[in-house]
């Protein structure tokens, strides 16, 4: 019989996704997750083209207990054979992360176990390793609805921001994006289906910081750019939301690789003894086809490899949130039922906040 496995409970809720899951380390060092249970709350949240917090909150309150049952029972786990509970303590919506870090701390202390804090950005940077085993380190492009960030991964909590979004995320720009031309919520997905039948060249989009030196991101003003473009085409046919959003997804995407183009020159540079240089991607956008067409081509040129998880772990889900739990147990956390939720919660505590300074030329 093979020995027991060490197994960890992961809540997240910072978001409009009540999720939970089983992972499990063996002792032969193989993860496995053996269960990864997402309730999505975008039915919720459609009639407003956005997420609301307050019915976000209550969805995680209606939703969770079930949501962590059918984990256990996909897993075939008993709750008494859980080493450690790990639930997202941010960042995100307050209230979303207080149903989630309070349940989680309810259940470790009934079962005696650990209760781990997870930075939900953290979950994301370690992913790779759950889905890869990747080594250390590796440059991460996290690029969601509420993040666009260059981080270096060196090691457990040894994170270096090298660029970050002055204004919007770019997911948030999809999202607005498809809100200003009335496209159906969530935003991103809506946008894709509509440029695959649109004509790119047709309206003059800017590509932001294109060129610049900096790695951080700017994506405000592409959006203003699609609103005074459609105004000016007004009253709008489906061809033209068509043109439209292929014009802001192609801008959008070489926006994006001329910055990453720039982070891995850099990368190849600090690290020249690496034989397997990896940018890892994550977040929601990372499904987005043209986004991964323009990461692949800028990682062949400087030889990099391109490394994107499934789809179902790039968006926000628990899996992640167990595995960094897991990693953090091994690494000799002690329990953490003081952990206090962080609305806010930088990956690189040392970096300078740049978002809503919009200034270009501004230092990372």
């Amino acid at each position: 019989m093979p020995a027991r496995p060490i197994r960890v409970l992961g809540i997240e809720t910072s978001c409009d996704e009540t999720a939970a899951s089983i992972v499990a380390r063996w002792e032969d060092g193989a993860v496995q997750i053996l269960s990864n249970i997402v309730y999505s709350q975008i039915d919720d949240h459609a009639a407003y083209g956005g997420v609301v917090p307050e019915i976000a909150a209550r969805a995680h309150i209606e939703a969770l207990d079930g949501i962590i049952s059918a984990a256990l029972e996909a897993a075939g786990t008993p709750l008494a054979s859980i080493d450690a509970v790990a639930a997202t303590t941010g960042p995100g919506l307050i209230g979303g992360l207080i149903v989630g870090a309070v349940t989680g701390k309810a259940i470790a202390a009934a079962k005696g176990v650990p209760f781990l804090g997870i930075n939900h950005l953290e979950g994301h940077a370690l992913t790779p390793r759950l889905t890869d085993d990747l080594p250390y380190p590796y440059l991460l492009l996290l690029v969601s609805g509420g993040h666009t960030q260059l981080v270096l991964v060196r090691g457990l909590g040894d994170y270096e921001r090298w660029g970050t979004t002055i204004d919007d995320a770019l997911g948030e720009a999809f999202d607005k994006t498809a809100k200003l031309l009335r496209l159906p919520h969530p935003g991103g997905p809506s946008v894709e289906r509509m440029a695959a039948r649109g004509d790119a060249k047709r309206f003059s989009l800017p590509r932001p910081l294109r060129g610049e030196q900096r790695l951080d991101f700017s994506f405000s003003g592409l959006k203003t750019a699609v609103r005074l473009a459609a105004e000016a085409a007004s009253p709008l046919s489906t061809k033209d939301v068509e043109d439209l959003c292929a014009g802001f997804q192609a801008a959008a995407a070489e926006s994006l690789g001329d910055r990453v183009s720039r982070a891995l020159a850099r990368f190849t540079r600090e690290f020249p003894e690496l034989a397997d240089k990896v940018l890892a991607v994550a977040g929601g956008v990372a499904a987005n086809a043209a986004i991964r067409d323009a990461l692949s081509h800028a990682g062949a040129k400087y030889g990099v490899r391109l490394l994107a998880p499934p789809h179902a772990l790039c968006t926000d889900n628990a899996a992640m949130i167990a595995y960094a739990g897991l990693e953090r147990l091994e690494a000799g956390a002690y329990c953490q039922t003081s952990a206090s939720v962080r609305p806010r919660w930088p990956l690189d505590e040392n970096a300078i906040p740049l978002v809503g300074y919009g200034k270009r030329g501004a230092k990372a």
